[in-house]
């Protein structure tokens, strides 16, 4: 097994200090996927660049709950899994819909179902969604910027989800109550 350090604010490299800065001012601590991703300052920053433009696109917290949690619950991401679930409580989304997505049962809505959908054919197809299938998507509201954004969610998601399998990242303990396993 590979070991990947999980930096502190003292260790990590000099050009990730400013990240790990910034990460621990928005949450309060520094995550453990972001000490680990620190190994690699460019990467770190992706992935904050990534987070903050997915956070500002033109998904609400219901629809940007769906794309994460539709692709950690694919890629059974350890890690991820618990903290969108603590995330999706901190954004105020419905504990129903976090419960549907960990547990891989419908939607309470078909607009988020539908967007699971499409999300998961785009994980599972690599890209390659039938026009009938985005037919679907367009279909219960959405848009080509939408799909789009799905896109960019899962950039963030490929950063995260593979990190924390390849680091055997541990839950933060403040996510440590949310632990999952794929059924």
């Amino acid at each position: 097994m590979t070991t990947f350090t999980t930096h502190t604010p003292e260790s990590a490299p000099e050009a990730s200090k400013p990240l790990i800065a910034k990460s621990m001012a928005a949450n309060g601590r520094l995550p453990g996927l972001h000490a680990v991703l620190s190994q690699a300052p460019e990467v770190f920053e992706a992935y904050q660049d990534l987070h903050k433009h997915f956070m500002n696109s033109s998904l609400d917290k219901d629809e940007l709950t769906v794309v994460w949690q539709s692709i950690n619950v694919e890629n059974s991401c350890h890690y991820c899994v618990p903290a969108h679930t603590g995330i999706a409580k901190m954004m105020k989304v419905d504990d129903v819909i976090t419960e549907a997505l960990r547990n891989e049962t419908p939607l309470p809505n078909a607009r988020l179902e539908a967007l699971r959908t499409f999300t998961l054919q785009l994980v599972r197809d690599r890209g390659f969604v039938s026009d009938e299938n985005v037919q679907v998507f367009l279909d219960a509201g959405f848009t080509k910027r939408n799909i789009l954004e799905v896109i960019l969610g899962y950039s963030q998601k490929i950063i995260s989800n593979y990190t924390n399998h390849l680091a055997q990242t541990p839950v933060d303990q403040v996510f440590e109550k949310f632990a999952w396993k794929k059924v």
